[in-house]
């Protein structure tokens, strides 16, 4: 579960889930009030995490199920990546940033 940098107090799930879903990348902790930012890491994580719900898709292309059995595995997929979404998010004291042009010097 997500853990404060800077009190090491755990956040329950739905404080993870309310605190990430904003639009704003800094995160008040419930218990110290300090700002925290999501890691590098753990965004990357959670970006392969997502991907897992468009599997039946996937599935689709190379076997031949019916169509309610695939449609019944999208609800199932969602509730298993909210389920695990909070205990793949990892807090930093400071905001990191993906540099994709680094100087190579």
């Amino acid at each position: 579960m997500t853990t404060c940098v800077n009190c090491n107090n755990k956040w329950s799930w739905k404080q993870t889930i309310k605190k990430t879903t904003t639009l704003n990348p800094s995160m008040t902790c419930p218990f110290c009030e300090e700002e925290q930012y999501q890691t590098q890491k753990s965004k990357m994580k959670i970006g392969f995490l997502t991907p897992i719900v468009l599997l039946p898709l996937l599935i689709q292309i190379f076997f031949d199920i019916p169509d309610a059995i695939l449609l019944s595995l999208f609800p199932v997929l969602v509730v298993i990546v909210l389920l695990s979404y909070p205990f793949l998010v990892e807090l930093s004291n400071r905001e990191e940033y993906t540099n994709f042009f680094r100087d190579k010097r």
